[in-house]
């Protein structure tokens, strides 16, 4: 996989993001190096060893779901800077190109 300009800005744009130039150059450094590391590993013998799943051993800790007190409505809301009736107003987080 080659590294360019328009792969970091295409990136750059699903992740949101913004680059001045010696970021971009120094994010594409970087991007090289780990690629570079990704296919020194695909040259490993992995022959006979079975996948893994997880790093880590996966264990739930489960808890007694207590309910506690809730505040009432018009205590919740009264420091919103933004409400609609009983709920809170709030900037969108997600544009759509």
């Amino acid at each position: 996989m080659q590294v360019n300009e328009q792969l970091i800005d295409h990136l750059a744009n699903l992740a949101r993001l913004e680059f001045d130039p010696a970021a971009k150059q120094a994010m594409q450094a970087d991007m090289e190096k780990i690629i570079g590391f990704v296919e020194k590993l695909n040259e490993l013998d992995t022959t006979g060893v079975e996948p893994l799943r997880y790093m880590g051993e996966a264990s739930n800790v489960y808890r007694q779901d207590v309910p506690g007190e809730n505040l009432p409505v018009a205590t919740a809301l009264q420091n919103a800077p933004h409400k609609d009736e009983s709920f809170f107003k709030v900037p969108k987080v997600i544009k759509r190109d």
